[in-house]
């Protein structure tokens, strides 16, 4: 399921049944557009952008701002192919983003198949979310909770760096946030190998894992501020940044 707006969930299904007709016009399969429409999709049949017309938007990614950015978009995963678009989220050291589904979600990446904690939270840029997506409604299909318009980069923000976003704070985690079959079947094959270069990888294009070290409340429009050596018991009140005007 995906959501276009707040609350409201609709199928994802779709998407995975109109990329078997999206390689043609779609004016070669009316029936599936009109059969689509009459169940609220209006906007599922939608062109993939080729690597051209990815690299001709890289310098728009690029110039994010390495600090003092903002919460852009906010979607949580309630269950397997579904996201709901909220204004407004808990995050925990605990459970993550909270109504997520990360404490469910096995992870061929511990000993035990548990879920990973340093794979708690996902963030992605919001300006490359949506170059690929080239739709406001369609970056949720992304799979990630958090949006923000802020520089990722590996050079930005390595390894242990850690960002207050909210009344929360997140910390960067090694672990690597790359685009898989999923993500090819919704934005396409270029868009997949855009984000797994080097360049990709190097600027976090597909986004970067984060686990919560201090708990709290997080709202489209916070900004989200670098921070070093946050002691552990430091209050939700004193780590909450200023909103961002017109978010």
């Amino acid at each position: 399921m995906t959501a276009g707006r707040e609350g409201h969930l609709c199928p994802l299904w779709p998407q995975l049944l109109v990329r078997r007709f999206e390689r043609g016009s779609p004016g070669r399969h009316p029936e599936i557009g009109s059969w689509l429409r009459t169940r609220g999709c209006q906007d599922v049949l939608v062109k993939h952008l080729s690597a051209a017309e990815l690299e001709a938007g890289l310098s728009y990614v690029r110039d994010s701002p390495p600090d003092g950015g903002a919460v852009v978009l906010i979607a949580r995963r309630p269950a397997v192919d579904e996201r709901e678009v909220l204004t407004e989220a808990t995050l925990d050291v605990e459970a993550g983003l909270a109504g997520d589904t990360w404490p469910m979600r096995a992870s061929s990446r511990t000993a035990d198949g548990s879920p990973h904690p340093g794979m708690q939270v996902t963030m992605m840029n919001s300006r490359a979310a949506l170059l690929i997506a080239h739709d406001l409604d369609r970056r949720v299909l992304a799979g990630d909770q958090l949006y923000a318009d802020l520089d990722l980069s590996l050079a930005n923000l390595p390894p242990g760096a850690r960002l207050a976003v909210g009344s929360a704070v997140l910390e960067v985690t090694d672990q690597p946030h790359l685009g898989c079959a999923k993500f090819a079947a919704r934005f396409g094959q270029d868009a997949l190998r855009f984000v797994n270069s080097r360049v990709g990888r190097e600027l976090r294009l597909r986004g970067l894992n984060a686990r919560v070290v201090v708990s709290g409340t997080v709202r489209t429009g916070d900004a989200i501020l670098k921070c070093a050596g946050l002691p552990g018991n430091l209050g939700e009140a004193s780590v909450r940044p200023a909103r961002v005007a017109g978010l």
